[in-house]
């Protein structure tokens, strides 16, 4: 008789049996009912919505506190040295990586100017800062305006930042530390840094992408491209903080205005696009489920746990050849039934992706000299 165990979340109704992992993967490809009648959820998106129900829509508290609801090892963390020789070995024993990309990560770059009034956000907000008094970039997209002219200056400034920026350097140090291995990317992040290092088929973009506009009243199932109408508003504001209300960008169906196509600013569009993101994810795992997987987690704050952080901790429970590694500069949160195959860095993610990676090439080259 197999031994049948309840995931870390008791209040999923999916049971995971130790010798019959593929059924997890059968169940959690069901057919389900939503607004738009009968479509095929991919299992990735499933276990989304089953711990964004178990846990943070009934425990929002919690999560809103900077806690979690799942029970956390009681080991004391290894020595900082020895926690990135563990990612350097684990790095190396993988057959393959999925990273699961986040705000913190962005943030250990540069990219801190969302929810801070620093000099990040001075320096492409600043005349939107001085004019309003605004504390950080989401803080203007949430602003009453006077005027569409004056908010789509604002958001054609808030899009073009993060379409021109530079790759950041934290994602340089990873894309060194994944040199020569087979990987994937999940990200929540919107700012395009992943699909600036790596082909589209490499990476999920969940959470939408700020290189596409939709249609603010959802009345087409398209996305379109938002980088030239966006540099158009910027070049013709100037210095100013509106756009000619001619500029204002619109749905070619229904004459609404556009919006970004990202969670979060208004009534996101979660179709082909969208469940085209979580099939990448979905189909990659099942592709590769049977494999030593590393499930590496990168800046998952408390908004939003339920697109990498808890599903990669399911996976894990539920994948006995899998292994999990986090990294976030607030929280060291490494669940107790997977505390035998993970390791939880508190750290600025900047450094340990470039210590990582130091030691990494110190190895390459030491093996080199003495072969």
């Amino acid at each position: 008789m197999r031994e049948c165990v309840l995931l870390i979340f008791p209040n999923l109704s999916i049971l995971v049996y130790r010798q019959g992992v593929n059924k997890l993967l059968r169940t959690l490809y069901r057919r389900i009912k939503n607004e738009r009648g009968m479509k095929i959820m991919t299992f990735y998106e499933q276990i989304v919505n089953e711990v964004q129900m178990s846990n943070y829509s009934r425990y929002y508290n919690v999560y809103a506190s900077g806690r979690t609801v799942v029970p956390l090892t009681k080991k004391e963390p290894l020595p900082y040295e020895e926690q990135i020789q563990y990612f350097v070995q684990k790095v190396k024993d993988a057959d393959c990586v999925i990273i699961g990309g986040a705000s913190g990560l962005s943030a250990a770059g540069g990219g801190d100017f969302y929810y801070e009034d620093n000099a990040s956000y001075r320096k492409y907000f600043g005349k939107y800062a001085e004019k309003y008094g605004f504390k950080g970039a989401f803080a203007g997209a949430f602003a009453h305006w006077d005027s569409r002219e004056e908010f789509w200056g604002y958001m054609a400034t808030f899009l073009h930042t993060t379409q021109h920026a530079e790759v950041r350097k934290p994602y340089l140090d990873l894309d060194a530390v994944l040199a020569d291995k087979e990987f994937f990317v999940l990200t929540t992040n919107q700012d395009t840094q992943f699909v600036k290092l790596y082909p589209e088929s490499k990476v999920a973009q969940i959470q939408g992408d700020h290189r596409f506009f939709q249609c603010s009243r959802c009345c087409t199932d398209e996305v379109w491209d938002a980088v030239k109408p966006v540099q158009e508003m910027i070049d013709a504001m100037g210095e100013g903080t509106e756009v000619p209300k001619e500029l204002i960008p619109r749905c070619p169906h229904c004459g609404a205005e556009a919006f970004p196509w990202v969670r979060g600013y208004g009534n996101f569009l979660t179709g082909k696009k969208y469940e085209e993101e979580y099939q990448k994810i979905s189909d990659y795992i099942l592709a590769h489920k049977d494999e030593k997987i590393l499930f590496l987690e990168l800046g998952v704050g408390r908004l939003t746990p339920m697109f990498i952080q808890e599903p990669f901790w399911e996976l894990v429970n539920s994948l006995p050849q899998t292994t999990y590694i986090s990294v976030n500069k607030d929280y060291a949160f490494l669940p107790e039934a997977i505390e035998d195959r993970g390791l939880a860095i508190q750290a600025d993610i900047g450094k340990v992706l470039e210590d990582v990676r130091s030691q990494m090439e110190r190895k390459s080259q030491l093996y080199d000299r003495r072969g």
